[in-house]
């Protein structure tokens, strides 16, 4: 999925509606947030289907200029089916503040307020926009269930619960007055709800079968165990055997490959590189043909880097990236930004792998030092990364802390050179 434009349902008056949300972005000097429309519409779409279809016939929208438009526009239906946490119930939302303040619904609460905001602002819709200044302790959300502890806390719960009844109908009125659901083509939509039913076909096809064991017979048993290593031997392949790692980096300079392994009852990490640089190539054959002529390197110093060469002289080298060896840091500093619910934690947590095992194999304390629990960077990727409802989350504005981490990916970077 483009990581920059969002598919979001929206729970509203006519039912659940489909769009699109692309959140804040820069180009040059001017920062844009926008939802798909055009001047004053909101364009919501009754199914999946309809929104895919109308993306990939439409350019006359508020959207048509985002750098990844074009991106959406050649995605699946099926990718275009938002994300539980994308998906908001905002008709409901009276109901969920009437019931009691857990974690789960403190959450939902925050995040259907948050999108609710960023409606309002982005569409000029002046009665949600005063109901948000107007009433500042509902700001009192983001910060989990920890407001709400106590008599005073679950006093503060009441009151809020109370604004909402009072003025959600307002809210959601206004809401309702800008949506529009454009002309679809026909074909189009024929082609999408297509792919959405094979999709759909192929996910029941993929649930898997379980044949009755009997837990006395040892040949089940054995079979078993063979089809285990079996499976072993698929997932290890040769970079397995040699105990190293292909890895794929993406920064705001392109997409790298490069190779990692861990040495040592430590766990060292070592890349290939050589006195804190690492080496990345733009090509699997850049990255064969240089490990087949140089040794001038840190990972020339592991023992079955000899067996890599080799391999890379008979021009048998393959580089299966798994996606755990996947790390993607553009855009995370953008999302920092706009909060840890914001931001994809697991994305977040190989970044932070990604960049503690370089300061590592640099020998610097910075990403450490950065990331201690005690910093408000470290904080906040600790709450990210490990969610928690009923944990005190971090409170924005969070300037700092994307300022803090564009800092520890420019270091990064600036150890990372293009080779080949």
């Amino acid at each position: 999925m483009a990581g920059d434009i969002v598919p979001i349902e929206l729970g509203l008056t006519d039912g659940n509606l489909f769009t699109l949300w692309a959140p804040r972005w820069r180009e040059g000097d001017d920062e844009w947030e926008a939802f798909l429309g055009l001047d004053e519409d909101l364009y919501g779409f009754d199914s999946v289907a309809a929104l895919a279809a109308f993306v990939r016939t439409d350019d006359d929208n508020d959207l048509a200029d985002h750098p990844q438009w074009e991106t959406v526009q050649a995605l699946s239906a099926e990718e275009l089916i938002p994300e539980d946490k994308h998906s908001y119930d905002l008709i409901g939302v009276p109901e969920l503040a009437a019931e009691d303040p857990s974690g789960e619904v403190v959450a939902e609460l925050e995040d259907s307020l948050e999108i609710t905001r960023i409606l309002g602002e982005v569409c000029e819709l002046t009665p949600i926009t005063k109901f948000f200044t107007a009433n500042p302790i509902l700001s009192a959300v983001t910060v989990g269930t920890e407001n709400f502890r106590g008599r005073d806390g679950l006093d503060l719960w009441v009151r809020i619960g109370r604004l909402i009844a009072k003025h959600w109908d307002d809210v959601i009125d206004a809401l309702d007055e800008v949506v529009a659901t454009p002309t679809v083509d026909a074909a189009a939509l024929t082609i999408a709800v297509a792919e959405l039913d094979a999709a759909a076909s192929a996910e029941d096809e993929d649930e898997p079968e379980f044949d009755p064991v009997d837990p006395l017979d040892d040949d089940a048993e054995d079979t078993d165990e063979d089809a285990d290593d079996d499976e072993d031997d698929v997932v290890e392949g040769f970079w397995g055997e040699v105990g190293i790692d292909p890895i794929r980096i993406f920064t705001d300079a392109g997409e790298f490959l490069t190779l990692r392994c861990y040495v040592g009852d430590d766990a060292t990490p070592i890349f290939l590189g050589a006195k804190g640089t690492i080496y990345g190539f733009a090509s699997e054959r850049q990255l064969t043909r240089y490990l087949a002529e140089h040794n001038d390197h840190a990972l020339a110093r592991v023992s079955t880097y000899s067996d890599v060469q080799t391999m890379a002289n008979a021009g048998e080298l393959t580089y299966d990236v798994l996606p755990e060896n996947v790390y993607a840091l553009p855009g995370l500093d953008e999302d920092i930004l706009d909060g840890p619910r914001q931001v994809d934690g697991k994305q977040l947590d190989l970044a932070v792998e990604l960049l503690s095992d370089a300061a590592d194999f640099a020998g610097v304390d910075s990403v450490n030092e950065a990331l201690g629990t005690t910093t408000p960077l470290g904080w906040f990727v600790d709450y990210t990364v490990n969610p928690n409802p009923n944990r005190l989350a971090p409170s924005g504005p969070f300037d700092n802390e994307s300022e803090a981490w564009r800092a520890l990916v420019n270091d990064f970077e600036e150890r990372l050179v293009r080779r080949g």
